[in-house]
């Protein structure tokens, strides 16, 4: 999985969380002057005035490790406090986020204080955890989850039951990441820092890791592991592999084909796909 960590040069954050880190162990909620740095960072986080991780010029992920130290100190400093929604009582360290700038938000759905959500986002019931971001024109399906970091593009669809992985420790871990314009099918699973670029689509009940091998239907190239291509449209597959016990079947991601650029939003033309070789979307 390619991916890459920042140290902090060049984050928006103020360089004192870089010290806090440092003596993280002494660290209390009586510490009001380190909680009040700590807040500060997190609610740039939650701005979108900082990310978590972003994908650099050369494709790579680059983490913030400064920001994934701001969200876990503030586990450290923010006490236990009660909080409602409606008829629905919480007790928590994280606050549930309280601006929805521009964003569609169903009831049901939660974010925690910490996630970005863009202008233009739809969010049906579903979970967006702290550090979470998701861009303008993206639909958060129900029953989807946006684990702790995960960071989704623009116009993406985020299908009914899509579980996206969350990230802190180790801090420079990199995130599962969803490019621009993807597509990810009902009940699929991406974790473990896991990353469907640009334009790809993702069939129903597809299983994404760091380690997933990903091949080629037709030239049986493989792809970098845990990675979907762009553009491509992929779909959960199997492999068989020997063992001492015998053979079985070990999960993989196949490739049918990659759309060309014309068709990165044609969702008809995706079912069309999936359908010739028996998926559903």
């Amino acid at each position: 999985m390619a991916g890459a960590s920042g140290d902090g040069v060049g984050s928006p954050l103020d360089r004192a969380i870089d010290d806090l880190w440092e003596r993280r162990a002494e660290l209390t909620p009586d510490d009001t002057q380190s909680r009040k740095i700590i807040v500060g960072a997190v609610d740039a986080i939650d701005a979108g005035e900082a990310r978590v991780a972003v994908v650099g010029t050369d494709g790579s992920v680059v983490v913030d490790e400064r920001a994934k130290r701001a969200i876990l100190l503030s586990f450290k400093v923010l006490p236990m406090a009660e909080s409602a929604a409606g008829d629905f009582r919480f007790h928590d360290r994280v606050p549930l986020k309280t601006r929805f700038d521009g964003v569609r938000v169903v009831p049901g759905a939660i974010v925690r204080w910490g996630a970005h959500i863009e202008p233009g986002a739809v969010l049906m019931p579903s979970y967006t955890n702290i550090g979470g971001y998701v861009g303008a024109g993206t639909l958060v399906d129900t029953w989807a989850t946006v684990g702790s970091c995960a960071q989704v593009g623009r116009n993406v669809h985020l299908s009914g039951g899509v579980g996206l992985g969350g990230v802190l420790e180790p801090p420079s871990a990199v995130p599962v990441v969803v490019e621009d314009d993807a597509f990810v099918g009902s009940r699929c699973m991406v974790v473990e820092g896991a990353r469907v670029r640009r334009g790809a689509k993702l069939g129903a009940g597809a299983i994404l890791t760091a380690s997933t091998h990903v091949f080629d239907a037709v030239t049986g190239e493989e792809y970098p592991r845990g990675e979907i291509p762009e553009r491509a449209v992929a779909v959960g597959s199997s492999r068989v592999r020997s063992f001492p016990a015998g053979e079985f079947a070990m999960p993989c991601i196949l490739v049918l084909r990659t759309l060309e650029e014309g068709e990165i939003h044609d969702k008809l033309a995706l079912n069309d796909i999936l359908r010739e070789h028996g998926v559903a979307s």
